[in-house]
């Protein structure tokens, strides 16, 4: 239980540098690729990191974050890397003060201390990255070469807040949880705790 008391500020902004990383590989000719987060394609899910990281943006700014619409729109095809860089600056820079990790905030799944909210976006962005690993079929070299200290904080970060069994639905966006080998790795076994099935291996 040490994550419960690990500031996860540092670890956020690794999270975001290997998201960044990742997103400056993809193409125009990717956006249309599925990803295990069904309900997007990869421009979807792009919009989606964008979007959800101006909402923790806002938190860490003091504001509203259920005000914030975390869709994205009007993103030219070549203009991903760049609009997430912007946001997660923002993100980042929004955390810097040490009363943010104390205060309470409101998030989707409640009003919370700022410690467990960002702890909970380095569990959605790590998640994410993985999902766009799985998009972009394991073939962009060093960029996917993902950072396994970062998915076990995640996983814990998972397994704290999420139950082993439950139904999907408004209050809990994820898919029942999957089975999953337990020498599988720190990626892999956070995937299949938030109900994801990897798309491109046996």
């Amino acid at each position: 239980m040490t994550n419960v008391v690990t500031d996860p500020r540092p670890l956020y902004l690794r999270a975001t540098e290997q998201a960044a990383a990742l997103i400056r590989t993809v193409r125009p000719e990717d956006l249309t690729l599925p990803t295990p987060c069904t309900e997007f394609d990869v421009r979807g899910l792009l919009g989606h990191i964008v979007g959800g990281t101006r909402r923790i943006a806002v938190v860490g700014e003091g504001g509203d974050g259920l005000a914030v619409d975390p869709t994205t729109e009007g993103v030219e095809d070549d203009g991903w890397a760049a609009a997430y860089d912007e946001v997660r600056a923002r993100a980042v820079k929004a955390w810097e003060s040490d009363e943010r990790m104390t205060a309470a905030v409101r998030v989707p799944w409640g009003e919370v201390p700022g410690q467990a909210a960002l702890s909970g976006y380095v569990m959605e962005i790590v998640t994410h990255t993985w999902d766009l690993v799985e998009a972009l079929g394991h073939s962009r070299g060093p960029a996917l070469e993902l950072d396994p200290e970062l998915a076990r904080f995640a996983l814990a970060t998972a397994r704290r807040v999420l139950p082993d069994s439950r139904p999907r639905g408004e209050d809990t966006p994820f898919d029942p949880r999957q089975d999953c080998p337990q020498d599988a790795t720190s990626y892999d076994q956070l995937a299949a705790w938030l109900g994801r099935t990897p798309l491109n291996r046996p």
